[in-house]
């Protein structure tokens, strides 16, 4: 379901958004998962993986982090660091959703013109 206009609350859009931008930041995570060699999973391993890793790489690694921490916050499995445990959609989120569906980017623009006025 998409607010219209005259039931666009903050909370509304927030309901409207989370699952698209949830996707989109999901999509994006996994083709960034896809381009990188395969991340191990201990601690150790993992540091002299990401030692392994050109700049670019590194650049797309931290990139990845930052779109599963952003993930895991807003479906609500752990509050990313840095971010409000009760913002259940940061602002941070809707920057790295936007511009990849004009649908959502519209949407987002909504939200964001209605959380300035409320």
């Amino acid at each position: 379901m998409t607010p219209t206009t005259v039931e666009a609350t903050p909370d509304a859009l927030v309901a409207a958004l989370r699952m698209p931008v949830w996707n989109t930041l999901a999509a994006r995570a996994e083709g960034i998962r896809r381009a990188l060699p395969p991340r191990p999973g201990t601690a150790r391993e993992r540091l002299a993986w990401l030692r392994s890793l050109d700049p670019e790489q590194a650049r797309h690694a931290a990139l990845l982090d930052h779109l599963d921490a952003l993930c895991g916050h807003i479906s609500g499995r752990r509050p990313a660091l840095g971010y409000a445990a009760d913002d259940s959609l940061p602002d941070a989120a809707l920057q790295e959703a936007e511009g990849f569906n004009r649908q959502l980017t519209a949407l987002i623009a909504a939200y964001r013109a209605v959380r300035q006025g409320a």
